[in-house]
């Protein structure tokens, strides 16, 4: 076998390779990945959907706040669905505390590095000093390819983070308590807070000390997708939310 066709076989072989690639990444569906934890004392409460009024409550920084209202109405729509009435704090049975954060970090990520050992054959990236293989039947077989090395990358990383309180308007008593929390490259928490509070309150009320993963997906022009809700584990959910102003995916 010549050399030239040696190349030109290996330049398919990474055409179809590369097509593969493209391939699998323009048909995955995206997802937005949230883990969410609760403890509930739910169960315990003489909680029906008559009486399932409540009044959001702020702490001293969230006073006059147009971020806290903000996030408010999404939770509001959220608890909608739970047969939950927003209503006064003189005449709510329940009170619901928002909080959050975001918090910056860095995620380094170490990655194969690839040369060129034949750069007028037009870019086949390989080890220098490649040999062929021969077969058993004396044909060359193939070339032992593999990286060079390797290389530390380092990208930012963002944590968003939700926590969702509900008490006794009248005891104070603690009732239910969700934590969410995602992470990705996207840097607004507004951009983020929509997929942490469907995550936090989907299946409500979840049993005490629950632990899951929930998966929320998107289409194409990172909207909220319209796929039907499937459980793919014991603690992992798929979950379909109600429609919102859709905001930029994260992971």
């Amino acid at each position: 076998m010549t050399l030239g066709r040696l190349y030109e076989e290996w330049k398919g072989a990474v055409r179809v390779a590369l097509i593969a690639g493209f391939a699998l990444l323009g048909s995955c569906t995206t997802y937005v990945q949230t883990q969410v934890a609760a403890f509930s004392d739910w169960f315990g409460t003489d909680a029906t959907d008559a009486t399932r009024t409540y009044a959001f409550v702020r702490s001293a920084q969230q006073q006059n706040s147009i971020e806290q209202k903000t996030y408010e109405a999404l939770a509001a729509n959220e608890l909608a669905p739970h047969s939950f009435k927003q209503v006064p704090d003189a005449s709510a049975n329940y009170r619901v505390e928002l909080s959050y954060s975001i918090r910056g970090d860095m995620v380094t990520v170490r990655q194969p590095v690839y040369y060129d050992p034949w750069p007028m054959y037009g870019g086949w990236y390989g080890r220098p000093g490649l040999t062929a293989e021969a077969d058993t039947e004396g044909g060359e077989r193939g070339i032992n390819m593999g990286p060079t090395g390797y290389v530390d990358q380092s990208y930012p990383i963002f944590v968003h983070s939700l926590q969702i309180r509900m008490t006794e308007r009248e005891s104070g008593r603690e009732v239910y308590k969700v934590t969410a929390s995602n992470s990705g490259g996207e840097s607004s928490l507004v951009r983020a807070m929509p997929y942490l509070i469907r995550s936090a309150l989907a299946d409500f009320p979840l049993g005490n000390g629950t632990v899951r993963t929930v998966k929320i997906p998107l289409d194409k022009t990172g909207g909220v997708g319209n796929e039907a809700p499937v459980t793919v584990g014991t603690n992992e959910k798929v979950a379909t939310p109600a429609p919102v102003p859709a905001p930029v995916p994260v992971q």
